[in-house]
């Protein structure tokens, strides 16, 4: 697997880079206030975080005037294991380098993912990166062996909360996993000994051994 930049124009297809932030105090809040843990943990609202200047610019810039929400994705982690979207666009920025596995919404087919499809992108630290609703993503990787990352994640308010009681009517509504949030598992995975629909074929993606 090669690992493009996020600068590249590959990327174009599955996002943005969104210019013009100052990210320097969000960057350091998040440092401070969150912690690095060795597995992977998500917080989908930090009121430090969204106590700074920083929010009220991205609610009113990025998403338009749209209610967001600013919460964090840190750890280690070098597997894909799982790709999820939404029904809208995600921002992610990170303290240190990080790496993003991304696929698009129109190689599913027949409800499956062949992992064949998805590409890696390398975020530098501080990068304000937009993923569209089109995008196919789950949690970062490391940008090097052991190293881990703390990514401040930037999504409309409510998303990946409680998962709505619904009455399935078509197929996609048995990926609805969360609030906002349809995902796609490996078989391999964690989220499908927990239930979550296996819709990845092919291997379970592992950077390591291209870093």
């Amino acid at each position: 697997m090669k690992i493009h930049s996020v600068f590249d124009p590959e990327f174009a297809a599955y996002g943005s880079i969104l210019s013009g932030y100052d990210t320097s105090e969000l960057l350091h809040t998040l440092s401070a206030v969150t912690p690095l843990p060795e597995a992977v943990a998500y917080v989908a609202s930090q009121p430090e975080l969204e106590a700074l200047p920083i929010f009220d610019q991205l609610c009113s810039n990025a998403f338009g005037g749209m209610p967001i929400q600013l919460g964090w994705c840190n750890g280690h982690n070098m597997k894909l294991n799982c790709l999820e979207y939404h029904r809208d666009s995600e921002i992610n920025i990170g303290t240190q380098d990080f790496i993003l596995l991304v696929a698009q919404r129109s190689e599913i087919h027949n409800g499956r993912l062949d992992t064949a499809c998805v590409q890696a992108f390398h975020c530098p630290a501080g990068t304000v990166a937009e993923l569209y609703a089109t995008t196919l993503h789950y949690a970062p990787c490391s940008a090097a062996a052991g190293q881990g990352f703390r990514v401040a994640v930037v999504l409309p308010r409510g998303t990946n909360g409680p998962k709505p009681e619904i009455t399935a009517v078509n197929p996609e509504d048995s990926m609805l996993w969360a609030a906002n949030k349809w995902l796609l598992a490996h078989a391999d995975s964690a989220e499908a000994a927990q239930g979550a629909v296996i819709a990845l074929d092919g291997v379970n993606l592992d950077i390591s051994s291209v870093l």
